[in-house]
């Protein structure tokens, strides 16, 4: 179990490899998926590399204490990506190897979709894209009524931003002058079975965040260095709501995924599974 102890401190006091957490959970969320034969995969894969830096590295969150009110939220809107959800929840200690198993089981935890009425740690229930931006500013608004530092982190996927109820979200959190509220955008240019592109013109969708009043930073989401230090560069900002665009690669760390739309809710068969994990550990 990966504990962590909030921000102001070191949330990595045993250097723990995120590297090495990330070839984890990539395996997790192949089997997961695999097993079921359903899932989504590719968005899990693009999305891991941030969640591993942000919950060893940042978020104040106890496994024993799933519920501890003054715990940051993660809110997971594109609730798709469950897999890579789980993955990192099974790395902290909030769920087990049973439970990621029993990935979109009847009576399992680890529904298709996350859901915080069976999953420990998971803070938000996804379904229909594009409300977990409004779920967090609500988030933010009640911890700045109870006056407590926890921070609200949300994580969106760009094909999910063609949604109006995103900017609709993003105009009042600048209205509210929400700092403790952090987004993480998986700009992995692919949505469901086709590139963003070909489904939506977004034009320049940084120039976009800092219209409706946001700070914005891009990096390179698979590159840990970048990920650990928009992190630092996140907990600066006070005043506004900010945001990170993170460039990523769908099915990342899997060469027949890698930017393959076919991937985007498709599971790999046993053959499949046998080369893609040879690709990660190798």
């Amino acid at each position: 179990m990966i504990t962590n102890m909030g921000p102001g401190t070191n949330n990595n006091p045993n250097q723990i490899d995120s590297l090495e957490i990330a070839k984890k959970c990539r395996e997790h969320i192949l089997r997961m998926t695999s097993w079921a034969n359903s899932g989504h995969p590719g968005g899990s894969l693009s999305a891991i590399d941030m969640l591993v830096c942000l919950y060893i590295e940042r978020m104040q969150v106890k496994a024993e204490m799933p519920k501890w009110e003054d715990r940051d939220r993660f809110i997971m809107s594109k609730g798709h990506a469950s897999p890579g959800m789980y993955a990192i929840l099974k790395e902290m200690g909030f769920i087990n190897d049973d439970d990621i198993r029993q990935f979109r089981q009847l009576g399992g935890v680890c529904q298709g979709h996350v859901d915080s009425k069976w999953a420990p740690g998971v803070d938000f229930s996804a379904g229909s894209l594009g409300m977990g931006l409004s779920f967090g500013i609500g988030c933010a608004l009640a911890a700045r009524m109870e006056k407590s530092l926890r921070t609200i982190f949300v994580m969106l996927g760009d094909g999910e931003i063609q949604e109006g109820q995103v900017w609709e979200a993003a105009m009042s959190a600048s209205n509210f002058n929400l700092g403790n509220l952090k987004v993480f955008l998986d700009n992995n240019g692919i949505q469901n079975d086709d590139f963003c592109e070909n489904q939506m013109l977004m034009g320049n969708i940084e120039e976009k965040w800092k219209a409706f009043g946001w700070k914005t930073k891009k990096i390179d989401g698979h590159c840990h260095d970048e990920i650990k230090k928009s992190i630092t560069w996140l907990d600066s900002i006070k005043d506004k709501p900010a945001i990170v665009i993170a460039k990523t690669v769908k099915g990342k760390g899997v060469s027949f995924m890698e930017n393959n739309p076919a991937f985007h809710g498709a599971a790999a068969n046993p053959e499949q599974l046998e080369q893609a994990l040879k690709e990660i550990y190798g």
